[in-house]
């Protein structure tokens, strides 16, 4: 008997266009073109073409999506959650992203058809949609419109890649100080004249993020606390002033 859990979450059935299961009733999920930035642009045809090859799974959060070192047979795309992509260094993991809705999870590894260079787990509760590689580029081959948007906004994602590691360059405090400004630009809500980040970050997931120990994590937040430069809140951070933050940089 199907229970009432799996009527109303995404199948876990690893095939393509998994349903969802509705009073029983299985009912192919709607795929989300529109908020996915590296699928939006495409044609109504291309994405005829391209939905029977998607796959949308639901991720408890604490789930990996893929490993490093695992072959990238499948690009993947956040639908709704938040992933981070983690890599490990010796005895410790960095956090190299954190990645939200729309944003694409191991594309690069997969355009370049090499490993996936880190390990992707979810933060919360998430939906990905994922389609397979080898599909996905004869596709491409068939459809060079599509490709040209497709590797445009795989050029953007090459770009953001590139400023996050040369946001990791400098002291912890001024690394901190980027990822702040980065959070804030990417997912900051106004908050009577604050920015707000809706993302709920331990200390250890910070420290990380900033490739630095859990006490220097813990001392220059509660440093920043007293000063007002960002405050930590029980759903996430606020950032009284972003130029102060950028006072901060070289």
């Amino acid at each position: 008997m199907i229970t009432r859990l799996r009527r109303l979450a995404v199948s876990r059935d690893p095939s393509p266009r998994a349903p969802w299961f509705t009073n029983d009733v299985a009912i192919a999920p709607v795929i989300p073109f529109n908020a996915i930035p590296l699928l939006a642009g495409i044609r109504p045809a291309d994405r005829g073409a391209l939905e029977p090859l998607c796959l949308m799974r639901r991720y408890e959060k604490g789930e990996t999506i893929f490993y490093e070192s695992e072959p990238a047979e499948r690009i993947h795309f956040v639908v709704a959650g938040r992933v981070k992509i983690v890599k490990a260094t010796g005895a410790r993991e960095i956090i190299l992203e954190i990645l939200g809705p729309g944003e694409p999870v191991g594309a690069v590894a997969v355009f370049e058809r090499r490993a996936f260079p880190a390990t992707a787990v979810v933060m919360e509760d998430s939906t990905i949609l994922s389609i397979p590689e080898r599909e996905f580029f004869q596709l491409l081959e068939s459809r060079p419109e599509m490709t040209r948007h497709v590797l445009g906004g795989l050029t953007m994602r090459l770009m953001m890649m590139n400023k996050r590691l040369a946001d990791m360059t400098g002291s912890v405090e001024v690394r901190a100080a980027r990822l702040f400004i980065t959070l804030s630009d990417r997912m900051g809500i106004p908050r009577d004249g604050l920015s707000f980040i809706p993302l709920a970050l331990s200390r250890q997931e910070l420290a990380d993020l900033l490739g630095t120990t859990l006490e220097t994590t813990i001392r220059l937040m509660s440093r920043w606390q007293k000063e007002n430069l960002v405050l930590t809140e029980r759903e996430g951070f606020v950032v009284p002033s972003v130029q102060a933050l950028r006072a901060l940089e070289p």
